[in-house]
């Protein structure tokens, strides 16, 4: 994709989106055309000549002769590579660079390669994202944005190559330095901060900084929402400290890192007025709970831009409060470690409504069409599928229905070939040719202990509703996760909360009884009504309890870009954090 202006690169996605089918098929072809000699590859296309086969044939070829993936399937090939092994594995060319997961949603981290390929997507995807952002919130010349991104130094594979986030190895690329460098706004934060390594002093850095040049800051942004509404949290208690630096022009002693303090401190210059005017503010803040912190700051700011779907959808209401309501929230594109996805062509709609364009140049698109069970009230079926869908044989893009759910298989540049990412979506509708879906969980199953089968969406809608009592009392649910505990007979689910403010007994035994009587699962009432499940406990943790999970997986390789709560604990060491954070426990004594 070759483009210079705003203009020029919509109407290259345009003329992708108006044949996407074909598209499709080219995408596939040159994959393939590049990587057929690979070993994986070649044992589904020994004898296939790829490179004078038409894209039409080759598409129904490859779908009949190469077998639906999982991670496990392709990772003795993915640890061949990372231990050292330089022959074609997954693609032609050595893989030098390997992504490593949050091991957030799998309990463990994972390798996913990554190549120059993945961090031109990623460029191409801003840029295009930025083209459709600025027809409705145009920024200005010589604005600024505040970011809160952040990169570790990566890791080196016993093979000596560079494992790292995907995060990580995109801040670091020249594609990021090249973004940097020919968008009008640029970023607040030098490279010192963005890489320090420690996510407290990197965010108080943003912070100084974006203070620094707040009537310039055009929109506030991070990987995650989760991010950027922790860093406000800290904000609330490093406040006076950057007050002070930003009147004397200095940098808090906190600030231990050398480099950083070097590139902080040649940046920013006594400003007595912006810091009397910034402390007047926050003494105002903190009387109303911080509501609307970011355009009281940050007047001249357009918007907050994040991913805010999934497993963020949590922090979504969190951030408006800090926004007073008062800034759009715009939805960030879909993507995963593995490929980006789709795009959001509507800045304007909110992050419960928001659906994505898919982009058909990135990878190739099949789609697993999902058909719901649905269970007689009297027959209780026990299993053998991975949750309550049947599965039709995958689609390529040029064939979804509006309306019906699919799970989303992916063969990319990168060396992975129908590869089952997990993500269960919606196709709401098209853009010219390319499908607009609308992302609904992750499929993988979190909690289980008989037939019941519920997923992170499952957990999130019962904890939703059993929430609704904490707002009554004023309360505020910080976080929560949850574990399937099987120590004792029968067992039971264990949801964690951390909350803010004070509650009484009876309003979290209400919540308790509301969590359990809301996950609708036909497995788990059956299994409630049977008794072989147990009651759902419901376990209130001191605050600072989830602060102490996301540094466990920071100190264990992850960054605060990537971060994201886990939802279902299995892992012995969060389970000892959450349990020796313990200060209520509830259980439901009947199902209701």
């Amino acid at each position: 994709m070759d483009t210079s202006s705003s203009d020029d690169v919509i109407r290259w996605f345009e003329e992708a989106a108006k044949s996407a089918g074909k598209v499709q098929m080219q995408t596939l072809k040159m994959i393939l055309e590049m990587n057929h000699e690979a070993e994986y590859l070649q044992k589904w296309l020994k004898d296939i000549d790829v490179h004078n086969m038409n894209a039409e044939q080759l598409q129904s070829l490859f779908a009949s002769k190469v077998p639906l993936a999982s991670h496990a399937d392709l990772e003795p090939y993915i640890q061949r590579i990372a231990d050292g092994e330089t022959s074609p594995l997954l693609t032609k060319q050595p893989i030098t660079t390997l992504s490593l997961s949050s091991g957030t949603t799998e309990g463990r981290q994972k390798y996913v390669p990554f190549t120059s390929h993945s961090s031109k997507t990623t460029l191409q995807i801003f840029k295009l994202a930025a083209a459709y952002r600025s027809r409705v919130y145009p920024t200005s010349e010589g604005g600024k944005i505040l970011e809160f991104i952040y990169g570790n130094k990566p890791l080196k594979t016993k093979g000596g190559l560079s494992a790292g986030t995907a995060t990580t190895h995109y801040f670091a690329s020249q594609e990021f330095k090249l973004k940097q460098q020919q968008t009008k706004s640029f970023t607040c934060s030098p490279q010192e901060v963005i890489f320090s390594g420690d996510y407290k002093q990197s965010t108080y850095c943003h912070f100084l900084l974006g203070l620094f040049y707040a009537p310039q800051v055009e929109f506030i942004t991070s990987t995650f929402v989760y991010c950027i509404v922790q860093a406000l949290t800290l904000f609330q208690d490093c406040w006076k400290d950057l007050c002070n630096d930003l009147f004397n022009g200095t940098l808090s002693p906190s600030i231990t890192i050398p480099c950083i303090r070097i590139s902080v401190l040649d940046l920013i210059k006594p400003n007595k007025c912006l810091a009397t005017w910034v402390s007047s503010q926050c003494e105002e803040l903190k009387e109303s709970n911080w509501y609307g912190l970011i355009p009281k700051l940050w007047p001249n700011a357009k918007y907050v831009y994040s991913i805010m779907t999934g497993s963020m959808q949590p922090y979504v209401e969190k951030l408006r409060h800090y926004t007073g309501d008062r800034l759009p929230l715009v939805c960030a594109e879909y993507g995963s470690t593995e490929s980006w996805i789709g795009l959001n062509m509507d800045p304007c709609s909110s992050p419960e409504n928001v659906r994505f364009t898919v982009v058909p140049t990135f990878s190739y698109f099949e789609f697993i069409p999902l058909h719901l069970i649905m269970y007689h009230k009297d027959v209780v079926v026990n299993g053998g599928g991975d949750d309550d869908y049947l599965e039709g044989d995958p689609v390529p893009l040029s064939k979804v229905k509006m309306g019906q759910q699919y799970e989303i298989v992916l063969t990319t540049f990168t060396g992975l070939y129908r590869y089952r990412l997990g993500d269960v979506v919606e196709v709401t509708g098209f853009y010219k040719g390319t499908p607009k879906l609308n992302f609904l969980y992750r499929r993988k199953l979190i909690l289980t202990l008989n037939i019941d089968k519920n997923t992170e969406k499952d957990l999130q809608l019962a904890v939703h509703k059993g929430s609704q009592p904490l707002i009554k009392s004023r309360a505020e649910l910080v976080d929560f996760t949850s574990h399937a505990k099987t120590t004792n007979q029968p067992g039971h689910y264990v949801v964690y909360w951390e909350i803010k403010g004070e509650v009484k007994d009876h309003v979290l035994a209400q919540c308790c009884k509301e969590i359990d009587a809301a996950f609708v699962d036909y497995g788990y009432v059956v299994s409630r009504k049977n008794n072989s499940i147990g009651p759902l406990e419901l376990c209130i943790v001191e605050r600072g309890t989830f602060k102490k999970i996301m540094e466990h997986f920071i100190d264990n390789g992850a960054t605060m870009s990537q971060f994201k709560t886990p939802r279902c604990i299995t892992d012995k060491a969060l389970l000892k954090i959450l349990n020796l954070g313990a200060i209520k426990r509830f259980r439901t004594a009947d199902y209701m």
